[in-house]
C-alpha cells in the first residue's frame, strides 16, 4: 500500500577493515580444524564448552558454523 511504513528489527551492520577479516576467516578456518582433526592440536571438550560459554553444543556444529563463516567472509573479500 502506498505510504505504509513497515517497522521491523533489522539488523545491525559490522563494519571490518579488509585486514581484519581477512585475518578472522583464517582463524575461523583454522579453529574449525582444530574442533574436527583428531590428535594432539585438537581442542578439548572443555575448551569447546568455554568457547560457546558453558552451553551443550556438539562439537559438529560449531566445527561448521566456523567453517561456514570463514567461508562466507572470504567469498565477500
Amino acid at each position: 500500500m502506498p505510504g505504509s511504513v513497515t517497522i521491523g528489527h533489522a539488523e545491525a551492520l559490522v563494519v571490518l577493515s579488509h585486514t581484519d577479516a581477512e585475518r578472522l576467516a583464517t582463524v575461523l578456518r583454522q579453529m574449525s580444524s582444530m574442533l574436527e582433526q583428531p590428535g594432539p592440536d585438537q581442542l578439548s571438550d572443555a575448551q569447546v564448552r568455554a568457547l560457546c560459554e558453558g552451553q551443550p553444543h556438539h562439537r559438529g556444529e560449531l566445527v561448521e558454523w566456523c567453517r561456514g563463516l570463514s567461508e562466507h567472509l572470504r567469498t565477500h573479500l
